[in-house]
C-alpha cells in the first residue's frame, strides 16, 4: 500500500500522463502538481518510467489478489466467473484513466519492468483458464469453443474499456460488469 505522498504523486502523474502523455509530462510538472518536492518523488521513483510501472503494479496487484479471493470462495465455476469479471470490469472501469495511461504507454518500461508485467499478466491469465477448463471438464461449460479463446475475448473486452468506456456515461461500472459477464456466460452455456 503505497504512502500518502507515494500516492499523491501517483494520482498527479496518472492525471498529467492522461491529459498530456507521458512524452509531454515532466518529473518538474508532476512534483510541482503535487506539491511534493524531486527529492519526495525520487525517494519513492528512481525515474519516470518507474511511475508508469507503479500504476499498472498497483492495479494488477488489487486485480489478482481480487481473482484469487473469489476463487477461494469454492463457488460453481459460473459464479466464479461471473464474480472474477465483474470484479475485473468494476475495477477497470473505477481506474479507467491509469488503464488507459498503462496500455499507451506500455511500450516505454525497461525490459526488467517488460518481464514482471508479463509474468503477472500471464499468472492472471493462466488462472482463469484453469476456471474455464474446470467448468468445461465438469460440463458446466460447453466445450465448443476452447477455454483459451474464451479467456482471450473476455480479457480482451475489459481491456479495450479505456477506449470506449465513460465514468459519466449511462451505465454504471456495476451494471456493466454483469451484462459483460452477463454474454461471457451466455457464450459458454
Amino acid at each position: 500500500m503505497p504512502s500518502a505522498t507515494e500516492q499523491k504523486i501517483l494520482d498527479t502523474a496518472v492525471r498529467l500522463f492522461a491529459s498530456q502523455g507521458y512524452d509531454a509530462t515532466s518529473v518538474q510538472e508532476i512534483v510541482t502538481a503535487a506539491e511534493v518536492t524531486k527529492g519526495a518523488l525520487y525517494h519513492y521513483f528512481r525515474a519516470k518510467d518507474d511511475l508508469l510501472f507503479e500504476i499498472y503494479r498497483l492495479l494488477i496487484t488489487s486485480q489478482s489478489a481480487d481473482m484469487d479471493r473469489i476463487i477461494g470462495l469454492g463457488l460453481s465455476a459460473g459464479e466464479t466467473v461471473r464474480e472474477i469479471l465483474a470484479s475485473l470490469v468494476i475495477s477497470t472501469a473505477e481506474r479507467v484513466d491509469e488503464t488507459a495511461v498503462f496500455v499507451r504507454e506500455l511500450h516505454r518500461l525497461g525490459e526488467d519492468s517488460m518481464t514482471e508485467f508479463r509474468a503477472e499478466r500471464r499468472r492472471y491469465h493462466e488462472t482463469f483458464l484453469a476456471v474455464i477448463e474446470k467448468g468445461q471438464a465438469d460440463g458446466e461449460f460447453s466445450s465448443l469453443v476452447p477455454a483459451d479463446t474464451v479467456v482471450r475475448i473476455a480479457l480482451g473486452v475489459v481491456n479495450q474499456l479505456p477506449m470506449w468506456f465513460r465514468p459519466d456515461g449511462q451505465k454504471t461500472p456495476g451494471r456493466l460488469a454483469g451484462e459483460i459477464a452477463d454474454f461471457v456466460l451466455a457464450g459458454l452455456r
